[in-house]
């Protein structure tokens, strides 16, 4: 009948997924496996949920890898390296060994050693060399000078003959305190607006003026760089005086009399 037809169509497929259970009375049955539908799905279903697994857990263990070497070969660029071991791009790449690459990324040489995954250690300072005295010498002579710029001398003459003596040790120009206060003494009684209007130079036209009585044709000729081109004013006047006594008698302390 149709109905039983039907039947056993269904029962002949079944027995593809079935197995023979054998009874007691020694008639073979064939009985279809329980679930064999909703098993050969679950199949493929754990397969594909253990390749999803296997994929997310991929990037987590290439996160976790510590950071790799390169050597660089001949034809190398940093794109080309950056490609090959999937570094986000050649800038990264570059930041990362900036200390090994130095300032132009685009000049890298084989058997250069390259970071990937991490930024590069930063390579150790060198020592400072020993043989340092020099550039020590230097910076105690730069201080020194510091110091005299900022000095304040009081105006007076012991200020005027100190600022005098300073700038003369920096121009090589020999003279003592005492060398400088006794001629000045002797030739101005320290008045800075001291004039001579009665010698020879008077009588020529250029008389003696300032603290040590200087004519103007020698202060200009001794004039030192730094200090005023008025002849009366005290400090110009006196390192210009010590300058030319310098050059005639090796120093103002060689001075005794009008000179």
């Amino acid at each position: 009948m149709p109905a039983k037809g039907k039947h056993r169509r269904s029962k002949v497929r079944s027995l593809t997924r079935g197995f023979i259970a054998v009874g007691t009375g020694g008639a073979a049955l064939a009985l279809p496996l329980i679930g064999a539908t909703t098993a050969g799905a679950a199949q493929p279903a754990a397969a594909a949920e253990k390749a999803a697994t296997s994929a997310a857990a991929a990037p987590a263990a290439a996160k976790k890898a510590g950071p790799t070497t390169y050597s660089v070969v001949a034809g190398d660029s940093l794109s080309k390296i950056a490609d090959a071991h999937s570094v986000s791009s050649w800038k990264k790449l570059y930041q990362d060994n900036r200390e090994a690459i130095g300032d132009d990324p685009s000049l890298i040489h084989p058997g250069l050693k390259l970071t990937i995954g991490a930024k590069a250690e930063p390579k150790a300072k060198a020592k400072p060399k020993a043989k340092a005295a020099p550039a020590s010498e230097r910076a105690d002579r730069s201080e020194t000078r510091a110091a005299v710029a900022k000095t304040t001398y009081t105006n007076d003459l012991d200020g005027w003959i100190k600022e005098s003596l300073a700038i003369m040790a920096e121009h090589g120009i020999p003279g003592t305190y005492e060398g400088i206060h006794r001629n000045i003494m002797r030739e101005s009684s320290g008045n800075p607006m001291a004039i001579n209007n009665w010698d020879s130079n008077a009588a020529a036209g250029t008389p003696s003026k300032g603290l040590l009585q200087v004519i103007q044709p020698t202060f200009a000729a001794y004039h030192v760089p730094g200090t005023s081109l008025d002849s009366y004013d005290p400090v110009a006047n006196i390192t210009a005086a010590c300058n030319y006594a310098a050059d005639r008698y090796g120093s103002i302390d060689n001075v005794n009399g009008p000179y």
